[in-house]
C-alpha cells in the first residue's frame, strides 16, 4: 500500500476529547476540515487519550465527515496501561507482549473506524520489553496491512537500537522545543539522522506559554522581535526554529482551536536566518554558545 507522506505539521488530538476541549462530533469534524484546508493531513493519537475514549470520538466524527481515508494519515500509540474504568488495572504499567500490541492495534482500528494505521508507535519504553515479542507483533501487523509503518515514542538511542536488533524503527516521537532542546545536545537527533529515523516532537512550544519564569521571558522577548521581522506570530517563530533543524523534525501541535490551526503551517514558509536561530537558542539557554 502506498500512502501519502506525513504533513510537515501534525495535528495532535490529545486535547480534542475529554482531556481538553471535549469536542462534540460536529466540532471534531470542523477541526479535521480546518486541518485539511491548511495542509495538515496527519493526525496523532494514542489509545490512552481521553481515558481511552478520544479515538472512538474521532472515529465517529471521521466517518460522518465523509473525508476520504486516502487523504489523511493516522498515527496511534500503544503500551501504556492506565488506571481506568476502561481497563482492569491495579497499577499503571507498560505492556508490550505480542498479543497485547496486536489487540491494542485492533482496538484502535475499531475505534478510529479505519482498516489500517499509517504509523504505530510504542508509547514509552519499558524495562521489561522483549524485542522478539515486539517484532513478532509488528511484522504480523504489517503483513496483514493493519499498520503501514512502525516507530517509538520517548525512546533513547540505546533503547531504539535494542528494538532495531529485530525490527526497523522509522520514527521516534520525542519532547523537543526551544525550552527542551536536550535531544540536539545528547546525541539523540544525531542518532536518528544516522539510523534513518524521522523525529517527531510533542509539546513543540515547550514551556514558553506555560511558565512565567526567566527562561520564558527571555525567549518571548527575542521571539517578539523575530515575529515582527518575519511578520508572523510568536508561536510560528518557535515552530520555525524547530523546522530549521536538518533532521527534519515533524512538530505535533495539540491545539483544538481552528484559528490557531489556520496559522500553523505559516511556520513552513519562514526561512529563519542562521543568527536568528542561534539568538533564540542563546536566550533560552541563558548563555552564549561556547
Amino acid at each position: 500500500m502506498i500512502t501519502k507522506p506525513f504533513s510537515k505539521i501534525i495535528a495532535g488530538t490529545m486535547t480534542w476529547g475529554v482531556w481538553g476541549k471535549n469536542c462534540d462530533t460536529k466540532q471534531m469534524i470542523e477541526l479535521m476540515q480546518s486541518c485539511l484546508e491548511n495542509d495538515i493531513t496527519t493526525f496523532d493519537h494514542a489509545d490512552i487519550y481521553g481515558d481511552y475514549t478520544t479515538e472512538a470520538s474521532f472515529g465517529k466524527a471521521f466517518t460522518e465527515s465523509k473525508i476520504e481515508r486516502d487523504n489523511i494519515q493516522l498515527i496511534s500509540k500503544c503500551g501504556i496501561q492506565m488506571l481506568s474504568e476502561e481497563r482492569k488495572n491495579t497499577v499503571k504499567h507498560y505492556e508490550y507482549s505480542s498479543s497485547y500490541i496486536t489487540w491494542s492495534v485492533e482496538q484502535s482500528l475499531k475505534n478510529l473506524q479505519t482498516d489500517y494505521l499509517d504509523l504505530l508507535l510504542l508509547h514509552r519504553p519499558s524495562p521489561l520489553m522483549d524485542v522478539d515479542e515486539i517484532a513478532t507483533a509488528i511484522e504480523k501487523l504489517k503483513q496483514e496491512g493493519k499498520i503501514i509503518d512502525f516507530g517509538v515514542s520517548n525512546f533513547s538511542p540505546h533503547q531504539s537500537d535494542f528494538i532495531e536488533t529485530k525490527t526497523k524503527i522509522s520514527y521516534n516521537q520525542i519532547e523537543f522545543s526551544i525550552t527542551h532542546f536536550e535531544a540536539m545536545l545528547d546525541g539523540s537527533l544525531n542518532h536518528m539522522q544516522t539510523r534513518g529515523i524521522k523525529p517527531m516532537c510533542w509539546s513543540p512550544l515547550g514551556s514558553v506559554f506555560k511558565k512565567d519564569n526567566e527562561q520564558s521571558l527571555r525567549v518571548k522577548k527575542i521571539a517578539e522581535l523575530l515575529a515582527l521581522k518575519y511578520e508572523v506570530s510568536i508561536d510560528i517563530i518557535l515552530l520555525a526554529w524547530i523546522l530549521k533543524h536538518p533532521s527534519g523534525i515533524l512538530p505535533v501541535c495539540g491545539t483544538a482551536d481552528t484559528n490557531r490551526i489556520a496559522n500553523l503551517t505559516k511556520a513552513c514558509q519562514v526561512k529563519m536566518e542562521l543568527q536568528d536561530w542561534f539568538a533564540l537558542w542563546t536566550e533560552s539557554a541563558g548563555v552564549s554558545v561556547p
